[in-house]
């Protein structure tokens, strides 16, 4: 290896320790991996119905559905560094300020809405797309060691800290102490090890000479389309599931310590399953290979709902785990290989804007449902309708680089 490769080979390292560790207390560990756990003292505390906690994924859905496209057009012309910097220190703030809350719902949902838009800027597809930058070779191990990696141990962490400190002082300090481990502790690492690679920013370099898709040309595709909806239906469904997997449990008797137990398995086992997700793609050269998976999840939710012991439940959280895995594991290399990453950004913050949009209703209607018959079962029967519709769209996948012929029918609709 020559100074100049070993160099690169330093950098790309360094940056992928950041976007793992800024994955790791994103969105997914520090709001939704926590949720269940505030759901219960917040209705508790202040009289509120499930449904209308919830509904503060709708916003967190809607705000992040606007601007992830923004934000991906601009990280692909600019960079993206200074943009998941400040994101990082409003996400912290933004849920320390949660624990100021009063009994006004309305103060609750505008919180939430400027917590969605700094979550936005720091959120898992602009990391992805630093990543995509820095790595040709093993790019689908490098995107599933940062997202599953980071995602998975932060929702390990997350759940444990909000947990002891809910316990121990209430659900005000679980929020305090959540934005103060981001401000403190996880920060000060992003800003000495994340950067941009030279050239990422659209100006002559590296970048300038690597081929892709604009985000129009990919929407005249049928495959963002099919990639776009099997990936929401099964990643809105499960993330729906594993913000709920406490009180799930906790209505059929199932202690706190067992849900949180179940939460924590889940997402170890969506971290590990992203990474081998990952390279399973880079070694098996076709989209179908994630086929089966969302199949084991749909298992895993059988056994979440039925399953007796802790035992059960702990495999259910696993099953559970390789399906998410999976579907975040996938969306990114799908983009890479289907449609370059020359507007990467740009593009995935589309596709991720269809994902959030389905996390944050999938959540509202499972309260719904609790709410209006008093149980969870219905809408998991839903949620595992959403993942047989996945596993059947990801059949129809054309191979890598096969011609396909722009989309004039149904599924080439305008994105709102």
């Amino acid at each position: 290896m020559t100074p100049r490769e070993a160099t690169a080979t330093k950098g790309r390292g360094t940056v992928l320790f950041a976007c793992t560790l800024g994955n790791s207390v994103s969105v997914t560990p520090a709001v939704h991996a926590v949720f269940g756990l505030f759901l219960v003292p917040l209705s508790e505390s202040f009289g509120w119905a499930r449904a209308s906690i919830s509904g503060v994924l709708g916003v967190l859905a809607l705000v992040c559905a606007v601007s992830y496209p923004v934000i991906g057009r601009h990280v692909d012309r600019v960079g993206a560094r200074r943009t998941l910097l400040t994101g990082a220190v409003g996400l912290a703030l933004s849920i320390a300020a949660l624990g100021l809350t009063s009994g006004s719902l309305l103060q609750f949902y505008a919180t939430f809405a400027v917590l969605s838009l700094f979550a936005a800027m720091c959120g898992t597809p602009i990391y992805q797309k630093v990543v995509a930058d820095w790595f040709e070779e093993n790019r689908g191990t490098a995107l599933g060691v940062s997202a599953g990696g980071g995602c998975g141990i932060g929702s390990v962490i997350m759940p444990v800290l909000a947990a002891v400190l809910v316990g121990a002082w209430g659900w005000r300090a679980g929020y305090f102490g959540i934005g103060a481990f981001i401000l403190v502790l996880a920060l000060p690492l992003l800003a000495l090890f994340l950067r941009d690679r030279d050239g990422a920013s659209g100006h002559a370099g590296p970048q300038a000479a690597r081929e892709g898709l604009t985000l129009a040309e990919a929407m005249r595709r049928p495959s963002f389309w099919l990639v776009l909806v099997a990936v929401a239906a099964g990643a809105g469904g499960t993330t729906a599931v594993f913000s709920h997997v406490v009180p799930i449990l906790g209505d059929r008797g199932v202690s706190v310590a067992s849900g949180t137990a179940v939460v924590s398995v889940f997402a170890l086992a969506t971290s590990g399953w992203q990474v081998a997700t990952g390279r399973i793609m880079d070694r098996i050269q076709t989209p179908r290979v994630a086929v089966p998976m969302y199949g084991i999840a749909i298992v895993g939710l059988a056994l979440l709902e039925f399953g007796q012991g802790t035992p059960v439940l702990i495999f259910a959280g696993v099953l559970l785990g390789v399906g998410m895995g999976a579907q975040y594991g996938a969306l990114p290399y799908f983009i890479a290989r289907y449609f370059g990453v020359r507007h990467f950004g740009a593009i995935i913050g589309a596709m991720y804007s269809a994902v959030i949009a389905a996390q944050g209703v999938t959540p509202i209607l499972l309260d719904l449902v609790f709410d209006s018959v008093h149980s969870y079962r219905p809408a998991l029967i839903g949620v595992g309708g959403a993942l047989a519709t996945g596993m059947a769209l990801l059949m129809l996948l054309p191979r890598y680089g096969e011609d396909e012929a722009p989309s004039t029918g149904a599924l080439a609709v305008p994105c709102h």
